[in-house]
Order: C-alpha cells, then structure tokens, then sequence
C-alpha cells in the first residue's frame, strides 16, 4: 500500500521531498501535484518503473506520449535537440507554467524512448513537482492521472485520488486540491507553433 504523504506548496519540507526522491530511485511511482492536474511519474532513467506506468494506462511504452518533468530549462540539451533563439524565448516565457511544449528528441533520450522523434517538456509552476526533480537530478516521466480525457472529483482530491491509486502507486502526495484543467500543449518542432490542445496556461505566451 503506498504512503499517504502531505508536503506543503509554498515551503516543501526536504526530509518529505528526500523520502520521495529515494523511492523514485528504487524503482517506484508517485503521484504529485502539479500547477495543473495531479500527475503519475517515475524516474525517467528507471525502464522498469516506465514499464509498470505504461502498463498502467495501458499503452505501450516506446508509443507512450509521456511529458518530461524538469525543474528549469538547464536538463533540456539532454532531451532536445538544439533549439533556435525564438524558441528558446517562448520556452523562457512560458515556464514555469501550465504547459507542455513539444520538442524534437536528441539521441541522448533514454533507450525506451530512442525512436521517439518528439518529447513533450513540463516545467509546472508547483514548489512540490520542482523540488522532487531537482533533488533527484534529473527529470520524471509524467502523465496525467486522469481517465479517458475526463477530470472528475478523485482526480483533484489527494484523499479521494489515494483511495483509487493506493494499491498501484508508491507515494501519493498530498499538496492540497488539485485544478481540473490540463496543461495546454503546443508543438513547437515546426516554424509555426501549433497548439494541440488549449488547457490552463495562457496562449499569450506566443
């Protein structure tokens, strides 16, 4: 059964954060909160864990369209490839913030995901999701907690989402009520922004 644990927004207690960050490196899965939905995730360098999350949505893991969390801009050369000026300035723009920008992958991606042309980078406006990435040194595998596009009640309530997910999680964070709108998500990999899906953060940013 995982542990039920509650870490505060504004000023994330580090032994919380450490209990997190050391079942993140053995393997486990946590559910977090983020500026936007509570989120599944993983440590990106561990393919066991990616496996059980992907089996857990039941997908296949190197057709998973999983988002990197990353605490600042500076893990991005790890994950994408070169990014001109105009990009970089929307990225600086935006994060941190309710979005998910999709980038051309390096070769540098983790193995499972080396035929992925394409990785979508969350840099979420939550000290919680942050803190966790930072101190693990590099970022999680996320993925919303949600089901079938459709956010309810247990998927912004910790207490309600720890009922449902104790049994298949690790750690279940509570980081007080979660929003109910998704990250909005634009393509950057062409000349033009495209914008795939409309959610909390703002269009301005382009």
């Amino acid at each position: 059964m995982a542990q039920f644990i509650k870490i505060y927004n504004e000023n994330p207690n580090p032994n919380e954060i450490d209990k997190v960050v050391e079942v993140l490196r053995d393997g486990g899965l946590i559910i977090y909160p983020t500026d936007t939905v509570y989120g599944l995730g993983c440590d990106i360098t561990n393919t066991k864990a990616l496996e059980k999350i992907a089996r857990i949505k039941g997908v296949k893991l190197e057709k998973a369209n999983f988002s990197f969390i990353c605490n600042d801009l500076s893990h991005l050369s790890d994950y994408v490839k070169q990014i001109d000026t105009p990009t970089y300035k929307i990225l600086k723009r935006a994060f941190p913030g309710a979005y998910t920008f999709i980038l051309e992958g390096s070769n540098s991606l983790p193995k499972v995901f080396k035929k992925k042309k394409t990785v979508g980078i969350r840099i979420p406006d939550n000290n919680i999701a942050r803190s966790i990435v930072e101190r693990l040194g590099n970022p999680i595998v996320s993925t919303s907690i949600y089901d079938e596009d459709e956010v309810i009640e247990y998927t912004t309530d910790p207490e309600l989402i720890f009922e449902k997910w104790q049994n298949l999680v690790d750690i279940v964070i509570d980081g007080g009520y979660g929003d109910n709108k998704p990250s909005t998500v634009i393509d950057l990999t062409d000349n033009e922004p495209q914008i795939l899906r409309e959610g909390k953060g703002s269009l301005d940013v382009l």
